[in-house]
């Protein structure tokens, strides 16, 4: 009887250590991030999909405008350590120091789409700010280089779906996200207007559209500053404070 009982009692003391040791390791699943130079918390946690808030919570961050290059964070639920400074625009308020000339640039890149309609503009959307603008189009549609240049990132990200990024000349870079499917992969060199995926609704988002992004030295542009004249894609009126 006391062996049975001592039997069960080491039984119920190891389930117990299971317990606490699988919700410890539920709590603190994910992969930790170094911090860059360049890189806010904002950014880290538009990059990896996961609200600022908790991302201060969990490590513990009294001031979430306060991290330092080195710093460890815990990613709730991430897999892998992204390249944020790939991923994500820098902070909007450089968008004035570092706006190239638009008049140089007007018409420099192709549409990403040959029919679409754009529904969402570039600029703020209350707290937040859309660093591009939606282009809907039929799931499947093509979706083109919008000028030469290399691909450097295209995976999968929570939020932006499929991704695309492509680095062009004279700082500029392009993101096109929600596809379907990417079919350009990274370090490949694309020709201007060459077929890089095609339209879907991968991601964050209620329909097949093309999430689109125009770049220089990172700050995210208004799109509709560089390309040329919508003939099958329709723009809407641009948004306040863009």
């Amino acid at each position: 009887m006391a062996y049975a009982f001592s039997r069960r009692l080491a039984f119920l003391i190891l389930v117990g250590a299971l317990a606490a040791c699988s919700h410890k390791v539920a709590r603190r699943e994910g992969i930790y991030h170094q911090v860059r130079s360049g890189e806010t918390l904002y950014r880290i946690s538009k990059a990896y999909g996961v609200p600022v808030k908790r991302l201060a919570e969990v490590n513990r961050l009294s001031d979430p405008s306060r991290i330092e290059v080195g710093q460890r964070l815990l990613i709730p639920d991430a897999r892998r350590e992204l390249p944020v400074d790939v991923i994500t625009p820098r902070d909007a308020s450089l968008r004035a120091a570092k706006r190239p000339s638009v008049l140089r640039a007007k018409g420099k890149f192709l549409w990403p789409v040959a029919v679409g309609t754009v529904t969402s503009g570039f600029g703020q959307r209350g707290q937040s700010f859309h660093d591009g603008i939606d282009i809907v189009a039929p799931a499947g549609t093509p979706v083109l280089a919008a000028d030469a240049g290399e691909v450097i990132y295209s995976d999968s990200l929570r939020g932006y779906g499929n991704v695309i990024i492509v680095r062009h000349s004279g700082g500029f870079a392009t993101v096109y996200a929600h596809n379907h499917a990417n079919h350009a992969r990274e370090r490949q060199q694309v020709r201007q207007g060459e077929v890089i995926g095609s339209v879907g609704d991968s991601g964050r988002t209620s329909g097949a559209n093309l999430h689109f992004e125009v770049r220089h030295d990172n700050v995210a542009q208004d799109p509709l500053d560089y390309l040329p004249p919508a003939a099958q894609v329709a723009a809407p009126p641009r948004l306040s404070g863009g």
